[in-house]
């Protein structure tokens, strides 16, 4: 599981279904049995207030988003409220959570990169699954992979998410906003051209 702090009052944390595993849940835990969920989201906030000091002190909209064979995202906001009270010293009870939920399952891959240089190293490794496919784009100073699921042999899968989770983050920009406001890089084969281009020249 990785905690990312957003804003003051925002986070983003990735699950893998190993995460999941690990805790006695599957996906269609997530998505069918609420208590469960429940219980899943008061120790994902437990986590993230020890790694980045995120607390809650009001109601919470939360966001969660399921990604063929990835895991989870799950986008935490929280908006103060004067009808809690501050106590340090004293543990998230269930009555205090007032969370607003909100379930998605998307049907491609969308990964977010720091640098130009990280989707090169990619492409090398991708190349060698026999992957080509994939849309490259740029948003305010990150770079962009978007693959359709169904480009993605089965049995080329697992290895597929464990090498993008290497250089790269599943992306909580939805592609839509990339696409609208970002710049088209590399319309098709990404992958290949990419690698042509830039590695095997």
């Amino acid at each position: 599981m990785r905690v990312e702090r957003l804003s003051v009052n925002k986070i983003k944390v990735f699950v893998t279904y190993d995460d999941l595993k690990e805790r006695n849940l599957t996906k269609e835990d997530i998505w069918h049995d609420v208590p469960k969920l429940h219980g899943l989201f008061l120790d994902l906030i437990d986590e993230a207030n020890e790694e980045v000091g995120f607390e809650i002190d009001g109601p919470l909209a939360v966001e969660m988003y399921s990604m063929p064979a990835q895991g989870m995202v799950i986008i935490v906001t929280t908006q103060p409220s004067d009808s809690l009270q501050e106590d340090d010293d004293e543990e998230i009870e269930d009555e205090y959570v007032d969370m607003q939920l909100t379930l998605d399952e998307r049907h491609h891959i969308f990964y977010e990169f720091m640098s130009f240089e990280d989707v090169i190293s990619l492409s090398s490794r991708l190349h060698v699954l026999g992957i080509k496919e994939g849309m490259l784009y740029s948003y305010n100073g990150l770079f962009y992979l978007y693959f359709d699921w169904e480009h993605i042999e089965m049995n080329s899968s697992d290895n597929f998410i464990a090498i993008l989770s290497e250089f790269g983050y599943p992306s909580t920009t939805t592609v839509f906003k990339v696409m609208e406001y970002g710049k088209v890089l590399m319309e098709k084969e990404a992958i290949h051209h990419i690698y042509h281009h830039f590695v095997n020249r």
